[in-house]
């Protein structure tokens, strides 16, 4: 499978008649949001609560965590709309989203404002992208290791918030090595974050310090027996599910076969996956728009209520050979298997990570 070419011009025409067919799904519905939030992080976190105190048949045990799993992950991908909202959208929901699961669960908003690196045209699918990494092109065992990664990223996350973020206010180097190369959620771990001259600097350690503040209070509970250390347990796997499955989720959102090379616009968006097949694993995997990867590459800040809709008028008024339509796959497989063809035909391009690994700094 070859990458889509970086000299490729960008389909400017179809763009611009794209966005007219779409011009008005762009506002967002507050409502839904909440309702949509507040259902799933309050299931969810009841389900956890079950899961986490019950005693009763391992089949109810086994419902309770699989149902919070798929719930507190389908919750936390909000703060993917939180990140494409300006400053003055929703405010509100933003900070309930962090008091009430960003800081809670070690996920604050401020830690994936790196995702906008993901939609920077001069940086998608390079080793500048926090959330691209050439699996199709690389040699299998690099899949494998992406998948190896989610048993460790719970505890990372506590390591970081926990002992890392105090540390990081004692010395200068420390803390800007950590804003670089541990305040970023993203699955190429080549990345360094660049840290705008804008970013809300007094925000992000206030959101840090909530966090270390929240874990010590956890911590102090432990150590004092007021909950058994047996929990800890139980949330550890919990957390390793609901974060495997974007893990999962993940493999599916991009064919992942470019080698580094800057892409067009286009390259970027036959680089791209729509999921369009409706079934149960679609719904459970690809929650608040998710299932349409291209479609938000194309057009980042609509809101995902509005996604199926403008999919559905962009499959019905394109023209049969427009780029927009080799997006389109039917199911998580199909994008899956795809994938672990080209990183089957690629066994013999085992140097691409270390070059990777090499251009992975800014300017590198």
């Amino acid at each position: 499978m070859n990458a889509p070419s970086p000299n490729t011009a960008p389909d400017r025409f179809a763009l611009d008649a794209m966005r007219r067919l779409v011009a008005d799904l762009f506002a967002y519905r507050p409502a839904l949001y909440w309702i949509d939030f507040v259902l799933s992080a309050g299931l969810g976190y009841a389900l956890a609560l079950a899961y986490l105190t019950g005693s009763g048949p391992a089949w109810a045990q086994a419902l309770a965590f699989v149902g919070a799993g798929v719930l507190l992950f389908r919750a936390g991908t909000f703060m993917h709309e939180i990140v494409h909202m300006n400053g003055q959208a929703m405010p509100g929901f933003r900070l309930v989203w962090n008091l009430t699961y960003g800081i809670p669960l070690l996920m604050p908003s401020l830690m994936y404002r790196n995702h906008l690196d993901h939609h920077n045209i001069n940086r998608f699918g390079t080793p500048q992208d926090g959330e691209y990494l050439p699996l199709g092109s690389a040699p299998t065992g690099e899949t494998i290791k992406y998948l190896l990664q989610v048993p460790i990223l719970p505890l990372l996350a506590v390591l970081r918030f926990l002992v890392v973020t105090p540390l990081s206010y004692l010395h200068p180097g420390l803390r800007r090595w950590v804003m670089r190369r541990a305040s970023s959620y993203g699955s190429n771990p080549y990345y360094q974050r660049q840290v705008p001259a804008d970013e809300p600097l007094a925000l992000w350690a206030l959101q840090e310090w909530a966090c270390f503040a929240w874990l010590a209070f956890l911590a102090s509970l432990f150590a004092t027996g007021a909950l058994p250390w047996a929990l800890l347990g139980k949330v550890y796997l919990l957390m390793s599910f609901a974060i495997g499955l974007n893990w999962l989720r993940n493999l599916a959102a991009h064919k992942y076969v470019n080698t580094g090379e800057r892409m067009s616009l286009q390259g970027q968006l036959e680089d791209s996956i729509n999921i369009t097949g409706q079934t149960w694993l679609t719904a459970l995997l690809f929650p608040i728009g998710l299932r349409y990867h291209a479609l938000h590459h194309l057009f980042p800040a609509m809101p995902y209520h509005s996604m199926g809709e403008a999919h559905r008028r962009l499959m019905a008024q394109l023209p049969p050979d427009a780029a927009y339509r080799v997006t389109d796959h039917p199911n998580f497989f199909a994008a899956v298997s795809q994938l672990w063809r080209g990183a089957r035909q690629s066994a013999g391009n085992g140097a691409l990570m270390q070059t990777w690994r090499r251009l992975g700094a800014p300017g590198g």
